[in-house]
């Protein structure tokens, strides 16, 4: 009941941030995108909030100019997208030339890539292959700790908040460094701060956009 219920807001959250996507990106289609860090699964058959997994790919209207990237093999993926185009490559040094993309998109990505400095090399190498950005994240101000569905407790410093999740069995915790808006906001390059089109923090999920 709880994972249904987990999926339902997810679904719901990641409507609106494709709309925000859209709205505010404003991309056609010619435009090129690349998604880093997306999960080997097809759209809508894993439980829980993992059903809204690579929703970017099944919701939005040009997925043929989608290059996709993940640092796992995309077997899963392929069979669910087949006219995406999938590369495998670490996030923190991406595989392609300065702007080869018109827009660099990633969703609940950046928290799970380590701490500060791999989350500013990460944003870098968005800013680096695309002039525009769009990166959305967990807000850690919001109560409910999203991968965890716990509350509150991600609130208190690290190694208590450690402590708590192990006692409660939440391993998922452990690769997760969550962000505040003014963390998000202080890892992008200085260069790309004056064209800064929108922070903005909605819900639980925090997005920010670049326009270069």
């Amino acid at each position: 009941m709880l994972g249904d219920l987990a999926a339902r807001a997810s679904l719901w959250n990641r409507r609106r941030k494709l709309a925000l996507f859209l709205e505010t990106m404003r991309p056609g289609p010619e435009t090129r995108v690349v998604d880093v860090g997306v999960g080997d699964t097809p759209f809508g058959t894993e439980p829980g909030v993992a059903a809204t997994h690579n929703f970017f790919e099944a919701l939005y209207p040009w997925p043929d100019r989608i290059t996709a990237v993940s640092d796992v093999p995309l077997r899963n993926f392929a069979q669910a997208f087949p006219s995406i185009r999938t590369v495998v490559a670490n996030g923190l040094e991406l595989p392609f030339a300065e702007d080869e993309f018109d827009i660099a998109f990633s969703n609940a990505v950046v928290e799970h890539v380590g701490a500060r400095e791999e989350q500013r090399r990460f944003v870098a190498e968005l800013c680096r292959v695309a002039p525009q950005v769009f990166v959305s994240t967990p807000n850690r101000w919001f109560p409910v700790e999203t991968h965890t569905l716990v509350p509150l407790v991600h609130w208190l410093p690290r190694r208590h908040a450690d402590r708590a999740m192990h006692a409660l069995r939440r391993e998922n915790w452990d690769q997760v460094e969550l962000l505040t808006k003014r963390d998000l906001l202080a890892l992008f390059p200085p260069n790309v701060h004056a064209h800064a089109v929108e922070a903005r923090v909605a819900g639980s999920k925090q997005t920010f956009q670049v326009d270069g």
